[in-house]
């Protein structure tokens, strides 16, 4: 039998619990097929030795085909929202001990801009923000903290001036903001999610998904949160059964488990 993109699928997960039939086929197929075709290799076979043998090799899978397009405060109108709306609800309701998280956090831009949020509410000492991503190598990028000026261009000028260091054409953020934040690998396909969030912080990820798997994240997102509590999903995104699943919307981008 012909080994093809079916049997390659079993094997990727065998080796990295990386579940692509969670994942829009035609795009991961190409983004797959284009690394085949960069490192010369014949097809899904051999390409799947490599992965067994070489680290480097299967290190480069993970990263390429996890999503990882982030910068700081993206779409500044929600964040805006956040600080007016928002954070101040969540407080009223929960105290300033709130327990956030931002999944699928890529280079750390999102739970770094959170912090950087709620600082303008609650103490720094106070903030403690649960951040995870399905890739190693973006976490490591994301604990070293340095960015890009363009990473960088949406932080309002007081915020950056008081946690950016410019080294060189870079950017490093402040160890006071860092500490802040604890990082740590997680898959939402496959793996339990916490309970009793009061924020939960998923952005521009889930568009890659199927159908079947975002429903399924939605729902395991609801179940995290504590009643009361706030879900803040991406620009290009939409809850289409949302009701069914129990939220209330509180704006396009914002839905809510209502309290009992």
């Amino acid at each position: 039998m012909a080994y093809g993109y079916e049997e390659f699928k079993a094997d990727a997960y065998k080796l990295t619990k990386v579940d692509l039939n969670a994942y829009k086929e035609q795009q991961m197929k190409r983004r797959i097929s284009n690394l085949i075709t960069k490192h010369g290799l014949k097809g899904f076979d051999e390409y799947t030795q490599k992965l067994r043998t070489d680290k480097d090799m299967l290190e480069e899978f993970l990263n390429y085909f996890t999503i990882n397009v982030s910068e700081f405060y993206r779409n500044p109108d929600q964040w805006k929202m956040m600080d007016k709306d928002v954070i101040p609800e969540l407080i009223e309701k929960f105290g300033k001990n709130l327990k956030i998280w931002s999944a699928a956090c890529s280079t750390g831009d999102e739970p770094y801009s959170l912090v950087m949020a709620l600082s303008k509410h609650i103490p720094l000492n106070q903030i403690r923000i649960y951040a995870t991503d399905i890739d190693k190598t973006v976490i490591q990028k994301a604990q070293t903290g340095l960015y890009a000026e363009k990473s960088i261009a949406g932080v309002p000028d007081d915020l950056k001036k008081r946690y950016f260091t410019k080294i060189g054409n870079s950017y490093q953020i402040s160890e006071e903001i860092k500490s802040r934040v604890t990082f740590r690998q997680h898959n939402l396909i496959l793996n339990d999610y916490q309970k009793d969030f009061n924020f939960i912080v998923c952005r521009n990820v889930l568009i890659y998904f199927t159908e079947e798997a975002k429903d399924d994240v939605f729902k395991k997102f609801y179940q995290s949160l504590k009643p009361g509590g706030v879900l803040f999903i991406g620009s290009t995104e939409q809850i289409n059964n949302y009701k069914q699943i129990g939220y209330v919307r509180k704006s396009s981008f914002y839905y809510e488990r209502p309290a009992k």
